[in-house]
């Protein structure tokens, strides 16, 4: 049986729902889904996941879903530092629970960047960071 879809006619209003957030816990400790997450929590989540993702890697995810950073190895930190911050920003921004990024700060080591960021999300505000081997 097909469905039917009704038409939608011009300036008709249209109810939009949110989707919940609820999702499986992941324990990135010993590499296994536990339980179930919700709010903060799911979206924290979805900041590691997204951060961990490398962009246009797997034919699974969306071309807007991951984190670019292979291209950045051996390149000067100048270049690295606001290109993190812009890569980030992009990655985040995808996801519609969060509505910014901001509050960036870089240390560097021998051959790594960490960058320490703060995530404005519609449950509130969290502190994130990345290491990238450059």
């Amino acid at each position: 049986m097909i469905p039917k879809l009704e038409q939608v006619n011009i300036g008709q209003d249209i109810e939009i729902i949110k989707q919940a957030t609820r999702t499986y816990r992941l324990n990135t400790d010993r590499n296994r889904t536990v339980g179930y997450v919700d709010g903060i929590d799911a979206v924290k989540q979805a900041i590691y996941k997204i951060l961990c993702t490398d962009r246009y890697r797997y034919e699974i995810y969306d071309w807007n879903y991951g984190f670019e950073i292979s291209d950045l190895l051996g390149k000067p930190k100048a270049l690295v530092y606001p290109e993190l911050k812009r890569r980030i920003t992009d990655a985040l921004l995808q996801d519609d629970r969060i509505t910014g990024v901001d509050g960036f700060s870089f240390t560097s080591q021998k051959s790594s960047v960490t960058v320490i960021f703060t995530v404005h999300t519609i449950f509130g505000e969290i502190e994130a960071s990345r290491e990238v081997s450059i």
